[in-house]
């Protein structure tokens, strides 16, 4: 048994170590919540990790995701936490797609070669894509409800859509996955008021974030991913 993973070992047993060892697990979206995951998934023993995301470490990324740094700006997310996560377990499996997940090539990555995804992406329309992908193929699915704009971590708690409120981004896909014959799905949402954003010059709010309430979202979804992983 690898000597890294032996603190572990107590807790869910060499059983569920090797589970984790053969589990498969894509992430939709690594940044502020995502990158976070595929940390925590990755020091738990996830054998193969499958990461998509098409953008490249921005200087605003700096005050909240894992991957940022001064030294990874203007290199792929994808490709940054690929290293990050064969640094932590190199014995792991890591795939990383620089793509931009939508309706155009969602057939081009089956999730029935997953037993869990994560849906930790920004765009409302890639969200439902995905959702919709993984209940037509009965694939574990959990959805990252909106981060931004929060400042209390203690907020963020695991619940069906149907139950969530005080997150515009859980409002709009909760309507939108109705509409589609969808009212039940395995979320992480924040029950916080929303902060108002600040509006910029052009009137549109800027959106707000801070460091802990991404990586708080982040870490609720991988302890359930692991969970479920291990029943």
């Amino acid at each position: 048994m690898n000597e890294q993973f032996t603190r572990s070992i107590p807790l869910i047993g060499e059983d569920g170590l090797e589970k984790l060892f053969s589990a498969k697990v894509a992430i939709f979206g690594v940044g502020g919540v995502g990158g976070y995951v595929a940390e925590a998934l990755a020091r738990a023993g996830v054998g193969e990790i499958t990461l998509f995301d098409p953008d490249t470490v921005g200087i605003t990324n700096l005050n909240r995701q894992i991957i940022a740094l001064h030294s990874t700006v203007g290199k792929l997310k994808t490709e940054v936490l690929k290293d990050r996560i064969l640094d932590i377990n190199p014995s792991a499996k890591v795939t990383a797609n620089t793509v931009f997940y939508d309706a155009t090539n969602a057939d081009d990555f089956p999730l029935t070669n997953y037993d869990y995804v994560i849906d930790a992406i920004d765009s409302v329309a890639s969200k439902l894509v995905l959702i919709s992908s993984a209940v037509k193929t009965n694939t574990k699915i959990i959805s990252a409800m909106g981060a931004g704009n929060k400042l209390d971590p203690t907020r963020f708690k695991v619940a069906d859509i149907s139950k969530s409120h005080e997150c515009p981004l859980a409002a709009v896909v909760r309507k939108k996955l109705r509409r589609m014959g969808i009212n039940h799905l395995k979320v992480v949402f924040s029950d916080e008021p929303v902060v108002e954003p600040t509006l910029g010059e052009n009137g549109r709010p800027i959106p707000s974030s801070i460091s802990f309430a991404p990586a708080a979202a982040g870490i609720l979804i991988s302890s359930e991913v692991i969970k479920d992983l291990l029943i």
